[in-house]
């Protein structure tokens, strides 16, 4: 299993979701909104601590090895606008998954 974590511009959510859905092996996504802060652009709209800062959306997705590259490749040709700030996406090994009200344990858990 690995966890792809996408860090994109929140106004490509929308699209980037759709584009998803039709994706198999996909168990779900999980998102977080958040504040970014890249000292080699330019200063976001909303200043902490004297730092600018840009909105960001993060989705985490954790799919089976074998919907990876599917799933990295359709969040880079869906979040993509050509412009500075775009995002990142970045994989990780998951060692293992849990499903809380079942208790089944693996991949079968996603």
């Amino acid at each position: 299993m690995r966890e792809v974590e996408a860090v994109i511009q929140p106004f490509m959510l929308e699209k980037v979701l759709g584009a998803l859905e039709p994706v198999s092996g996909l168990g779900g996504v999980t998102l977080f909104h958040v504040n970014g802060w890249d000292p080699r652009h330019p200063a976001g709209p909303e200043e902490i601590a004297g730092y600018g800062f840009a909105q960001k959306t993060i989705l985490k997705i954790v799919v089976p090895d074998d919907a990876v590259e599917r799933v990295v490749d359709t969040i880079l040709e869906s979040a993509v606008t050509g412009r500075g700030g775009d995002g990142k996406v970045f994989v990780s090994d998951v060692l293992e998954a849990a499903k809380i009200r079942t208790g089944q344990r693996g991949a079968v858990a996603l």
